[in-house]
């Protein structure tokens, strides 16, 4: 089975969609923990996503500089 490539955009999708869920009190309590563990499993994939890019791009400025 082929491993999904991680998309920054679509899973910041996905979180807002989560979150207006939440927010309009559209999920009902048997789906509660299950979109909140998904939630959560989006934010960390995003935050490494950002850090990584963040180490990338000081890397490539470092690069210039020298």
């Amino acid at each position: 089975m082929a491993t999904k490539k991680f998309s920054y955009e679509q899973s910041m999708k996905e979180l807002e969609s989560i979150m207006q869920k939440l927010e309009k009190e559209e999920i009902d309590i048997d789906q509660l923990s299950e979109n909140v563990k998904k939630a959560s499993e989006i934010i960390v994939k995003c935050r490494d996503k950002l850090r990584t890019t963040e180490n990338e791009i000081e890397s490539i400025i470092e690069k210039i500089k020298n």
